[in-house]
């Protein structure tokens, strides 16, 4: 009777004598349980990382084990700091030189992609459109590459990050999971590695030249900079000047769904307090 009764509670799988109509309705069923259990599992996670540190990114492990494969290990240099030990010459640089729209999009910068999408049409080399939160969904949580898949997980994770995390921790994740340097990961490690200092110390000048090489950390090195990596900073330096200091307090206005407001007692156990 017991062996009856779990035998009861199991949904059968698929008879062989199933119609067509009936088999696909079975598989639709558990494939939609099969998706719904992954989005609570992504949902579930970026609310856990909205209040830790993050030990590792996709892209370290992704690093890491490409350099095992290939009988190269790769030593990764990653330290986690907190908003609180960046200096807002990094914090501002980042933002000038990748993502000036960074405190008031949603996640993508319409007018950028619109462009993007023209330049490709015209046959130019393709230009970047992604946004410092896209950027930060890639880092974390998935793979380096170019396919539909990949940049359809990067939207809905960039879509899951903007309403669950506010601004500043998008970007303090960001600057913590950033390459600039084979292994280098995070602004940290990058100040130690290029200048021998630590991030609160970095200067307009240092933290323009890392922000100046983000697009290609590998192939430019930002403690020895290039006649173009260095013009690339200046440019930099000089839309920090622009935008001033006073930008940075945008990232503090209220963003998300589940804001700092709604969540105090969660905001407690952040590791920043």
């Amino acid at each position: 009777m017991a062996g009856a009764r779990r035998g009861a509670t199991r949904r059968p799988a698929p008879r062989a004598g199933m119609r067509p109509m009936e088999r696909l309705r079975w598989l639709a069923v558990w494939a939609f349980k099969v998706v719904a259990c992954w989005m609570v599992a992504c949902i579930g996670l970026v609310v856990l990382l909205r209040f830790v540190p993050l030990p590792v990114s996709m892209v370290m492990l992704e690093k890491w084990g490409y350099g095992l494969v290939t009988g190269e290990p790769m030593a990764l240099q990653h330290d986690w700091v907190p908003m609180e030990q960046i200096s807002n010459n990094a914090r501002l640089a980042v933002i000038a030189s990748e993502d000036q729209k960074f405190p008031d999009h949603y996640g993508f910068d319409v007018d950028q992609i619109v462009k993007a999408i023209d330049a490709r049409l015209a046959g130019e080399r393709l230009r970047g459109a992604s946004t410092i939160s896209q950027q930060t969904a890639k880092n974390v949580f998935l793979w380096n590459g170019r396919s539909w898949v990949r940049k359809g997980l990067e939207v809905w994770f960039t879509i899951l990050i903007e309403v669950i995390w506010p601004k500043e921790r998008i970007l303090e994740v960001y600057l913590n999971v950033a390459e600039w340097g084979p292994g280098v990961f995070g602004v940290e490690a990058a100040a130690e590695h290029h200048f021998n200092t630590d991030a609160a110390s970095l200067s307009a000048y240092q933290a323009s030249l890392l922000a100046a090489v983000l697009p290609n950390p590998i192939r430019f090195n930002a403690g020895k900079p290039s006649a173009y990596i260095q013009r690339r900073a200046s440019w930099t330096r000089r839309q920090m000047n622009n935008l001033g200091m006073g930008y940075l307090k945008r990232l503090e206005q209220p963003r998300g769904w589940l804001s700092w407001d709604l969540l105090p007692s969660l905001k407690e156990l952040s590791p920043a307090h």
